[in-house]
């Protein structure tokens, strides 16, 4: 819940921005000055930048969000028992010792979205987010088709 409201507030902040950058923009541009008009055509496309990377990201969680509750239904999530820290996080070293149960997985049925799934989130467990994005991402194309 709390990450609903971060998102929340990050795209109220981000629409604020975009009408204040959207001012400025305008104001740059009115000058007839090309250094001024050049600025604030980059004032109008950095926004543009920045919408499109929030929505990207708000798509992302939303669908990983609907394949997780989909497999939580069906009570298909891992339910390995692994160590956390103090601060929620799981032990490493726990993680690292369940996740080639989870690359086997993926490697016999490299079409199988669920199992690329259960992957991703072996590599988040293990502390590489990079790999366990691409991983969820995957899984989300696989289950699209």
């Amino acid at each position: 819940m709390t990450t609903r409201i971060g998102v929340v507030v990050m795209a109220a902040l981000l629409a604020l921005y975009l009408v204040l950058v959207g001012q400025r923009a305008v104001l740059f541009i009115a000058t007839g000055e090309p250094v001024a008009i050049a600025i604030g055509v980059a004032l109008f496309v950095l926004p543009v930048v920045g919408v499109w990377a929030l929505t990207r990201e708000i798509l992302f969680g939303v669908r990983a969000e609907r394949l997780g509750r989909l497999l939580e239904s069906n009570g298909e999530l891992p339910d390995d028992e692994l160590p956390v820290r103090p601060s929620g996080r799981v032990e490493r070293d726990a993680a690292d010792e369940v996740f080639p149960r989870y690359q086997a997985a993926v490697e016999a049925a490299p079409t199988d979205w669920k199992a690329r799934y259960r992957l991703g989130l072996a590599y988040d467990g293990a502390g590489d987010r990079r790999r366990a994005r691409s991983a969820i991402r995957e899984a989300i194309h696989l289950y699209s088709r």
